[in-house]
């Protein structure tokens, strides 16, 4: 039987995968079999001319299932798609909370959901929490109430839980943590955990913060899911979170320093790209020789104001002498924030929870979209300690000029671009400064 020739054994050796933005576009990509996760979203920031802040992901998304997850930087998409049922597909999505808790790992793991081993007697303190999860040794351990669906029933039961390396368990007597009284509900290895994206009606929900866990086998089938509910935000985080660390452990550690170990790597001979999402913008003051960093909160108030008057004079007196900046003449400054990735025009409040949502609810994620009760005003929809907050954007006149502003006048900007610039470096009225631009790619 005669050999293939290398050209045949390449093109056996590659597969196809589609990938979905959220506008609803689909680009086919052809990739090999070892091809991760993290080099198809590579491959689609270069192909999308995106800019690559290591915050991009692949969803694997369910419809009917309405269940969905990231995919690990380290998965390969081949595999993964062996796994999804014909209805299921891949999303290109940003995810800027993906490695959000190896930055700030008490926000994410409350001191009441983490128990430590019985070796340990309580004594390791809470700096050494991710070097715990990620040390296959040690066993630490996230316990809790959760809500579980009980299979084939629509009602729900309270039951104490704990997730360890070995598995999800529930405990059959109060918050015994007996062996005897330990039941299995799930293991990590041959499992997933998804967030459910339909509200709490579809499965009778005591709660909006649903997640579940699907066996690798499952493809279409409910009965083998284990559908879960915390009680808020945080601890559903806090669960998923966990589950995530003890499955992969060091791996996970590994994905979130390759970029790191890059950009560093890079920086001899290349100036890094400045993102606002790697919080770069400080309020400062150059009234002196030398700029300096204004750490004091009312005074760096009192900059922002006096900031926004000066970009609101110096418009003006352009207007005056009658040559308007050549950036944002009068004809451009209304429509001018249509071209930005955080603008997302007639989207109604709903939208804008889920888009705030699904990109990772981290502090300073935000949008602009226009206002659906006042069509002259736009909306800035903003997260806060996994809190999603609208700010009222409302226009105002002065000397036959319209001005925006958030704060009924007092900091008024030329157009969205200024005002949002603004709020990137200052805080003002915000409860934090704008960080991540809330973004939609078309593919």
């Amino acid at each position: 039987m005669p050999s293939c020739s290398p050209d045949c054994c390449l093109l056996q050796a590659v597969e196809i995968v589609k990938v979905w933005s959220e506008d609803g576009a689909g680009k086919v990509v052809e990739i090999p079999a070892d091809m991760t996760a993290r080099d198809v979203c590579q491959l689609l920031v270069y192909k999308s001319h995106c800019v690559d802040d290591n915050t991009w992901t692949l969803v694997e998304h369910h419809p009917i299932l309405s269940l969905e997850r990231c995919l690990e930087d380290h998965e390969l998409v081949v595999q993964v798609q062996a796994s999804m049922s014909s209805d299921s597909k891949f999303l290109f999505r940003k995810n800027y909370a993906k490695y959000e808790f190896f930055r700030n790992p008490l926000n994410f793991f409350p001191e009441h959901m983490v128990a430590w081993c019985h070796e340990s007697d309580g004594s390791i303190p809470q700096a050494q929490l991710l070097q715990n999860f990620l040390n296959s040794s040690s066993c630490p351990e996230i316990q809790g109430f959760l809500y579980v669906k009980e299979p084939g029933r629509k009602s729900w039961k309270k039951l104490y839980m704990l997730l360890r390396r070995s598995g999800l368990y529930y405990s059959t007597k109060g918050t015994s943590k007996e062996p005897r009284h330990l039941q299995l509900l799930s293991d990590l290895e041959d499992s997933n955990i998804f967030t459910i994206i339909t509200g709490r009606k579809l499965h009778n929900a005591p709660t909006d913060y649903q997640f579940c866990i699907k066996p690798n086998k499952a493809r279409s089938d409910c009965k083998e899911l284990k559908m879960l509910c915390a009680e808020d935000e945080q601890s559903r985080t806090c669960w998923m979170t966990a589950f995530r660390l003890l499955k992969f452990g060091i791996v996970l550690y590994q994905n979130y320093n390759v970029p790191q170990q890059r950009k560093s790597a890079n920086s001899s001979f290349s100036a890094p790209v400045r993102s606002v999402s790697e919080n770069s913008l400080v309020a400062m003051d150059f009234s002196g020789r030398t700029g300096r960093v204004i750490d004091n909160p009312v005074e760096a108030q009192s900059a922002a104001l006096e900031e926004g008057q000066t970009w609101r004079k110096r418009t003006h007196r352009m207007n005056v002498l009658g040559s308007p900046s050549p950036l944002h003449p009068p004809s451009l400054s209304s429509v001018i924030h249509r071209t930005q990735l955080w603008f997302h025009g007639r989207i109604m409040r709903e939208e804008a929870h889920k888009m705030i949502i699904q990109q990772g609810q981290v502090d300073g994620l935000f949008l602009v979209r226009d206002s659906q009760s006042n069509p002259k005003a736009f909306v800035l929809t903003l997260c806060h300690h996994q809190k999603i907050k609208h700010f009222q954007i409302l226009p105002c006149e002065e000397d036959g000029q319209v001005f925006f502003s958030l704060d009924d006048g007092a900091t008024k900007f030329t157009d969205l671009i200024h005002l949002v610039e603004f709020y990137q470096l200052n805080r003002g009225v915000l409860p934090c400064k704008l960080k991540h631009p809330c973004t939609a790619v078309a593919l």
